[in-house]
């Protein structure tokens, strides 16, 4: 039975809030982008807990289930992309999250607030 994305998508965010990854968001995108379902979205405060963050959220969510179809960025650590078809995690060091603006650029996506994610 396939994995439900949304349950991934608040999985990853528990994740990265456990391992105390910054400011994780989480957008909707399911309307507004054939990309996926959902992006989640945090910052790391250096290159170590980048790749961290992106082991741990990895191993979490293959252990539920969820199938990583790829992985980008983690050797530099600065961007790391984790591709679970559905769910597409990114996980930034802080500068370049400030650079890219992933929500600004995705705006119109519908957040998940933390209050949601619990429940």
């Amino acid at each position: 039975m396939p994995k439900d994305p949304k349950d991934g998508a608040l999985l990853a965010a528990r994740v990265l809030e456990d391992k105390k990854g910054q400011d994780v968001v989480i957008l909707d995108i399911s309307r507004i982008s054939i990309l996926a379902d959902y992006f989640v979205i945090a910052t790391g405060r250096s290159f170590i807990h980048v790749k961290a963050l992106a082991d741990e959220v990895e191993k979490k969510l293959t252990e539920e289930g969820f199938i990583l179809r790829g992985k980008e960025g983690y050797d530099e650590a600065r961007w790391v992309l984790l591709d679970f078809y559905d769910i597409i995690v990114h996980i930034f060091y802080s500068t370049d999250r400030e650079y890219y603006m992933l929500e600004h650029l995705w705006a119109d996506a519908p957040r998940l607030e933390p209050a949601t994610q619990g429940g």
